[in-house]
């Protein structure tokens, strides 16, 4: 037998010219290079990829260059080169596991010495293969920063080639390529694999580790368990025992398929089912995916109940299921438990006076009638006429957040043109806003007008804007809403520009804020951030549901009922005038005795809740139990005024509905927070993951169907997966068809994951 290598030739004394276009006669894509770049000296050489070069090219480039390149992949017929770095050290080695299995392969092969002392070994294969790859990489290189010590040149890669400065052919020609088998390809790929001296990183996708806090049966499988035993069992052979031992998979007599080193059960070859080729794997995955069929769920419990687990030192209860928290925020100490009041029903939207009549005629003239959408739009409008105007006996003002949630094409545009009809008809133009540019912009509205109506659909980015914090300017957008709700009983002192005089003052700014979002783009936005910050606390969150049936469209004036209340309005100015560019006071609407009651008992119930969330840490219960009583008295003040716009009261009628819509609307936002409320990026995937199941005909999904709906890398969603199946929350069942096995991702207990109403 002729190991290649073995007798070193001459160096080659053939021209260029000559080689040039022997090697093109072969069928081989030669390029002229530069010596010192190892790069075509062409400026675009990828077209020559497709269509070859003329003759005449090729008489001209290489009559006149100084080294030659030969493009690798299919252009060249398939041609493939194992790259030996590092001086060629492990060659030796990669031969004799190669003529240990098939000698007659290695003497067909062409071999040549690189201009560092390494190995080029040249073939082609039957069929086309894959691009360049690492095969093997070291952990001390004999320059800094270059780890590799065996790679192949494949699709798209280029080598050069004797007879350049520093090359030579040592075994075989390479116009005389032999053309081998993909088994026989993958003898000599799985034989460079082995010789890896780095510790294999283990693929998250095949794993479970990077999110576990280490006690859970598989990570204390990793720690002391027997996958060497488990292997063996599936009729794996151990070759060569070690640190770095090698494997032979089932079915195969001689040759390494896998290697197990420091924890990671490598994998070469790509008939090793059910493992993936070019992945490492933990042990736990290992078994899991041999003893169990790939049900990491029912391998946990398996597990368990062989003893295998650790106790936690802490751990982080996200919406039902435990992971360890990325964020290192530290959670609740008890997990709240809500009931889910459901969406807010259609009686509870009842405010008599302006706000239903203007409910009424939305809903009437409204091509997709909404009553939710209609509600906000009436309660908007009448929160900015009376802005400034009127208080209670608290100094609480009208200015509203409120947030209708709606699908597109949901009717969400009527009851915002709706408003801005009414008030261009009262000469309030002005006092419509549109879009938040920036917060220096919101600011720079309410100086000229300190009475405005913002309407917004652009809600949902400035959400995901918010939760990525990827964006300044709706931080800054952010920061100036809370300012201003806060400022609406007092003075907001506007910013001063270097070198320019001071602005003045927005004296007691009522902004309202009539906003809509797609309840998926809403949620998925949801963060545990988001909702202690503030903002949420302040805004009414109200769900449309599904759209309703269209109506024939009418063209119909605004009612005169309607028009005449928000032009008294427009015109009321209590304290004789004091709505000009001095301090306003605005009218004070009494509570009847009953009334202040009711308000005082709810705002005592709110503090029980606010310090039930308090002494469970949980830093959401407490902030949107803290806005309860602000909210329930402002909406009183508005239901007051709607009723009896010239001299409201604020009974115990006013009192109650507001109570029983602020109470609901609080219990259906922590109800939601804790479904869908994310602590980190990677569990708001899990929720995501988990609302896609739940949504699929009997909660499962294909395992190709389910990656593309997540939009992410194949990795993450691995991670996603095994998080979930430890979880209890999913679980995976393969098939078994012809081929390789299929996979599927059932949703277990659907009914605790179904939100109600």
């Amino acid at each position: 037998m002729r190991r290649p290598g073995s007798s070193i030739n001459m160096q080659s004394t053939e021209s260029f010219l000559d080689a040039g276009m022997r090697y093109v006669a072969a069928g081989l894509r030669v390029l002229p290079a530069c010596p010192t770049s190892k790069r075509p000296t062409l400026s675009r050489f990828k077209p020559y990829r497709t269509s070859p070069p003329t003759d005449h090219q090729h008489q001209t480039w290489f009559s006149h260059a100084s080294a030659i390149c030969v493009l690798t992949g299919e252009t060249s017929g398939n041609l493939e080169v194992i790259d030996f770095d590092q001086r060629g050290r492990a060659f030796d080695a990669w031969c004799s596991l190669v003529s240990s299995q098939d000698a007659a392969l290695l003497d067909r092969l062409v071999v040549q010495q690189t201009q560092s002392g390494g190995r080029h070994v040249a073939y082609r294969v039957e069929k086309p293969g894959p691009g360049s790859t690492v095969l093997a990489r070291t952990t001390n290189p004999d320059e800094p920063g270059k780890d590799v010590l065996i790679e192949t040149r494949g699709e798209g890669g280029l080598i050069m080639c004797d007879p350049s400065p520093g090359y030579r052919v040592i075994c075989g020609d390479l116009a005389t390529l032999p053309t081998i088998s993909v088994a026989d390809r993958e003898l000599l790929i799985e034989a460079a694999r082995s010789l890896n001296e780095a510790p294999n990183h283990i693929d998250a996708s095949s794993s479970q580790t990077k999110f576990s806090d280490g006690t859970q049966p598989g990570d204390d499988f990793n720690d002391r368990g027997d996958v060497a035993a488990i292997l063996v069992r599936h009729g794996w052979r151990l070759l060569r025992d070690g640190d770095n031992q090698q494997w032979c998979r089932p079915g195969k007599t001689e040759g390494c398929s896998a290697t197990l080193k420091d924890g990671a059960f490598f994998i070469f070859s790509s008939n090793a089912n059910p493992f993936d080729p070019n992945r490492a794997y933990a042990p736990f995955a290992v078994y899991a995916l041999l003893e169990h069929n790939g049900d990491f769920a029912s391998a946990t419990r398996a597990l368990a109940d062989e003893g295998y687990g650790k106790p936690a030192s802490s751990d982080v209860d996200l919406s039902q299921f435990k992971v360890s928290s990325a964020s290192g925020t530290p959670p609740p100490s008890e997990p709240p438990n809500i009931d889910d009041p459901g969406t807010l029903p259609d009686s509870m939207l009842h405010v008599p006076g302006f706000v239903a009549e203007l409910m009424e005629h939305c809903l009437d003239t409204a091509p997709y009638p909404n009553p939710t959408l209609a509600f906000c739009g009436a309660l908007a409008l009448q929160a900015m006429l009376a802005g400034r105007r009127v208080r209670d006996p608290g100094d609480n003002r009208t200015n509203l957040y409120l947030l209708g949630l709606a699908h597109s094409a949901a009717g969400k545009d009527w009851p915002r043109k709706l408003n801005t009809r009414i008030l261009h008809q009262v000469g309030l133009s002005d006092c419509i806003g549109e879009r938040f540019a920036s917060g220096e912009g919101i600011q720079d509205a309410l100086h000229l007008t300190p009475s405005m109506l913002f309407q917004t659909d652009e809600i949902d980015g400035m959400l995901q804007s918010m939760n990525k914090s990827s964006d300044g300017r709706h931080e800054n957008i952010l920061s100036t809403l809370l300012t201003m709700y806060s400022s609406a009983n007092s003075v907001y002192p506007m910013r001063r520009k270097a070198g320019k005089e001071s602005p003045g003052a927005i004296d007691q700014p009522s902004l309202v804020i009539f906003g809509t979002a797609i309840p998926n783009h809403y949620y998925e936005a949801l963060s545990e951030r988001m909702l202690t910050n503030g903002f949420f606390a302040r805004m009414m969150i109200l769900e449309c549901g599904q759209r309703g049936r269209g109506q024939e469209p009418k063209i119909a004036d605004v009612p005169d009922r309607i028009m005449v209340t928000a032009r008294w309005w427009a015109k009321y100015e209590p304290g004789g005038g004091n709505l000009g560019p001095w301090h306003p006071r605005p009218a004070v609407v009494p509570h009847t005795e009953d009334a202040r009651r009711l308000l005082v008992d709810a705002r005592y119930a709110a503090e029980v809740e606010y310090d039930k969330a308090e002494s469970k840490s949980d830093s959401v219960g407490t902030t949107v139990w803290g806005r309860v009583n602000e909210q329930t008295r402002k909406l009183a003040l508005l239901y007051a005024i709607s009723a009896n716009c010239r001299d409201p009261v604020i009974n115990a009628e006013a009192a109650r509905w507001a109570i029983d819509i602020v109470n609901h609307l609080t219990r259906r936002m922590l109800f939601m927070a804790s479904s869908h409320v994310a602590e980190n990026p990677f569990h708001a995937d899990c929720l995501r993951l988990i609302t896609k199941l739940r949504q699929a005909p009997e909660h499962r999904i294909a395992h190709s169907v389910l990656l593309k709906r997540m939009k992410m890398d194949a990795r993450t969603f691995r991670e996603l997966i095994i998080t979930l199946e430890q979880s209890g929350d999913v679980s995976t069942v393969t098939s078994v068809t012809p081929g390789r096995p299929s996979r599927e991702y059932q949703l277990l207990n659907p009914e605790s994951h179904e939100p109600k109403g």
